[in-house]
């Protein structure tokens, strides 16, 4: 009996791949980028066009099969072509034309027509039905997609077995890229892009076609704000609106739309952000009634039917419907927050980009393929011109034309005989060769050559068309304003302006004794004295360690500092109380950080004191003290930019309302502690601060700390009444006990 080979008989045989020593630098650059760079430009950021390649290849697939105009066809005869473009499966395509279907209501304009079930945009659970059972075509929006794709307007390239061509982009005669929502999740970047209204962005880009100029505030009152197809509300802010039009970056925030049925004393949400879903609301709901924080509600339910959207809640008796809903939008998704970050791809690289930048770069875009389509329409005229100017000089002796084909021995020389005969080229002669024995008569060749004349009009014209900038943006702009005649809507998002906005006194927070903790990756705790008894160990994410411990007042304020200069302000009561078998609240995204932001430091406050400070330390070596007072807010803002100095990278930030001393160490493990007293107070927020330790040239603060001194041996020993003050190197012990603590 043979015996089996183990995997040592392998290595020792050579049968297994060789092991080398590889740097891993060398390891991502040739692995992973090549992935990462596939993913960024093939899969996950739309183009120009408005489209991601799953899109593309579907229409397209769709337009092939003649279902622009032709009758609906079951989904799964769609998805089965369009596996000749797309090898990632037959689900992933079926899950990309639901989203494009009229009956999903993602999309403000649907292209696809469609019939069957298909989900909807707002809903998680509401599946749709099986590619086999539904039916769909192209609608009739999608001519606006393909014109002059029959006519070079694009680049068609190979597929990914060379057996057919596809378009490298679609030539959309409308800034795609603005009207259809769109979110990417590629490697280390993302897109999200909003829709705005078709008709104010057909305005908007007809503004920049005449004058490219156009300023920002101009740009702004022709495009007022994103649309959705949802509805709702949009509650308007210029200054986040500026932003996003500029950067291409930003956030704003979205209301639901509902009624008040006094006859039955129920609440009917009927429309809800478009960045949310039925389900997220009604599960925050029932978790608020479950707590008891929100007795005004006897019952809620899914009202959605045929009619569309609704959403119930059942009041008792002498609630006042605006006071919940003010509260509702506080505490669940029926307010959210839609995050911007316009990355398109344009030329195979990804750009953020703003409204009127997306807008410029669609139109030379645009302008690439009116030419192209332009100089196609042209060259067909020129060939059709050479052959009538062929045909036009045998009509001088038609009895010539018979006899050279009559007296032609081979037929091979029917052609050479006829470009000797009458000094015409070959494509001409071969024209004249195939004209039908009938057609060889005085009439047809008159009736044929009198098209000369318009043919070298049109020549002139389109060649003058294609050569003049102006030309083609005005034919642009012919075809938007077209466009918005036959397709635009009324705004379904409609803007709700900050005086429009009905504050409703808040009812008094309930007071009770808390504490909180914040760790060093950014979770947040809030637990009773009760729920701690007995549980001295809080859980914690993996490496993470406890940044703050403090007890507090659940009717008290909170300041959450980022690495970004910007303070998130929170209620205490606006967090859940938990266990200390929790992780607790993530607070970037309880309170929407911006990508990538992180907590650095956090103030608890029962009121804002002029005489409490917040302490910032900055990489330079440099410290400031800011009043908390500074931080105080007439309305009720949730987040204040330019909190700090930019100057340098923050490494800590403090609240102290007595003073305290702060441990200093340097990268060397060098360390001073300074009293507070001796840090400069300044009321302006942004401000530098002054040098505490001094730092070598390349030196740098890499870590600050309070209530150090059980932790440090002879802390005295550190303790600097001047600065800037030179550190003194850390004992070994010291360093150890520090090492736990922050590295």
């Amino acid at each position: 009996m043979a015996k089996k080979s183990t995997s040592k008989d392998r290595i020792a045989t050579g049968s297994l791949a060789e092991i080398t020593n590889q740097a891993i630098t060398d390891t991502i650059r040739t692995n992973f980028m090549p992935y990462a760079m596939y993913v960024i430009r093939d899969r996950a950021i739309p183009e120009i066009d408005g489209f991601k390649p799953s899109h593309r290849k579907l229409l397209y697939t769709m337009y092939k099969m003649g279902l622009l105009t032709g009758n609906r066809t079951k989904s799964a005869n769609v998805v089965g072509q369009t596996m000749k473009l797309n090898p990632h499966g037959d689900a992933a395509i079926y899950e990309t034309m639901v989203r494009l279907t009229r009956g999903n209501e993602a999309l403000l304009h649907p292209f696809i027509d469609s019939k069957g079930s298909f989900g909807k945009q707002y809903s998680r659970d509401m599946a749709y039905a099986a590619a086999r059972y539904t039916e769909v075509k192209l609608d009739s929006f999608c001519t606006e997609l393909f014109r002059g794709i029959d006519k070079n307007a694009v680049d068609m390239v190979d597929n990914y077995d060379a057996t057919m061509k596809e378009p490298l982009l679609l030539p959309t005669t409308f800034p795609n890229v603005l009207i259809s929502p769109n979110l990417g999740i590629a490697v280390g970047m993302t897109s999200n892009i909003c829709s705005f209204n078709l008709a104010e962005i057909c305005d908007g880009t007809i503004q920049l076609l005449r004058k490219p100029d156009t300023s920002i505030d101009k740009m702004m009152d022709i495009i007022k704000a994103p649309d959705f197809s949802g509805g709702g509300y949009l509650l308007y802010d210029r200054d986040k609106m500026r932003e996003i039009f500029q950067t291409g970056h930003g956030s704003f925030t979205l209301r639901s739309r509902w009624n008040y049925d006094k006859k039955d004393n129920c609440i009917d949400i009927v429309q809800i952000p478009y960045s949310t879903s039925i389900e997220l609301i009604m599960n925050r709901i029932a978790d608020l009634v479950k707590d008891g924080k929100l007795k005004e509600i006897t019952d809620f339910r899914d009202e959605i039917d045929l009619s569309g959207f609704k959403l119930t809640l059942d009041l008792r008796r002498g609630v006042d419907p605006e006071k919940l809903m003010a509260k509702l939008f506080k505490l669940t998704p029926l307010e959210d927050n839609f995050s911007c970050n316009f990355n398109v791809l344009i030329d195979g690289t990804p750009r953020q980009m703003g409204v009127i930048e997306i807008l410029k770069e669609w139109i030379l875009f645009r302008m690439g393929c009116v030419k192209r389509e332009l100089s196609f329409e042209l060259r067909k005229k020129q060939d059709k011109l050479h052959l009538l100017i062929g045909l036009g000089k045998i009509l001088l002796d038609i009895d010539k034309a018979i006899r050279i084909v009559r007296e032609t021995e081979q037929e091979a020389d029917v052609v050479p005989n006829l470009m000797a005969g009458f000094g015409i080229d070959e494509i001409q002669a071969e024209y004249i060769a195939e004209i039908k024995l009938r057609n060889l008569n005085r009439e047809y060749i008159i009736n044929r050559i009198k098209e000369i004349e318009d043919l070298q009009k049109d020549i002139a014209e389109l060649s003058d068309k294609i050569g003049d900038d102006i030309k083609v943006k005005e034919h642009i702009a012919a075809e938007l304003r077209d466009i918005k005649k036959k397709y635009s809507k009324p705004r379904q998002t409609q803007l709700i302006y900050a005086d429009e906005i009905v504050e409703v006194e808040e009812e008094p927070v309930e007071s009770y004794a808390v504490r909180v903790y914040l760790t060093r990756d950014g979770y947040f705790k809030k637990i009773t004295p009760q729920s701690l008894r007995g549980n001295v160990e809080q859980k914690l994410k993996e490496g993470d360690t406890i940044l703050l411990e403090q007890d507090a007042q659940n009717s008290d304020e909170l300041l959450f500092f980022s690495d970004r200069a910007q303070c998130y302000k929170a209620k205490l009561d606006d967090f859940d109380q938990l266990k200390a078998s929790q992780l607790g609240d993530f607070v970037p995204v309880k309170l929407n950080f911006d990508e990538g932001e992180r907590v650095v430091g956090m103030a608890v406050l029962s009121e804002y004191r002029d005489d409490a400070f917040m302490i910032f330390l900055f990489e330079n070596g440099k410290g400031v003290r800011v009043p908390v007072s500074s931080y105080s807010t007439k309305t009720n803002r949730r987040k204040l930019t330019a909190a700090y100095s930019d100057a340098s990278p923050i490494v800590a930030a403090f609240y102290q309302s007595e003073p305290k001393p702060v441990l200093l160490v340097n990268e060397s493990n060098r360390a001073i502690a300074v009293p507070a007293e001796l840090i400069p107070v300044k009321t302006t927020r942004s401000s530098a601060g002054v040098q505490l330790i001094n730092l070598k040239k390349t030196g740098k603060l890499v870590h600050a700390e309070i209530d150090f001194e059980t932790k440090i041996a002879n802390p005295q020993k550190y303790v600097k009444n001047k600065i800037p003050a030179t550190p003194v190197l850390l004992e070994e012990y010291d360093i150890e006990k520090q090492q736990l603590r922050f590295e």
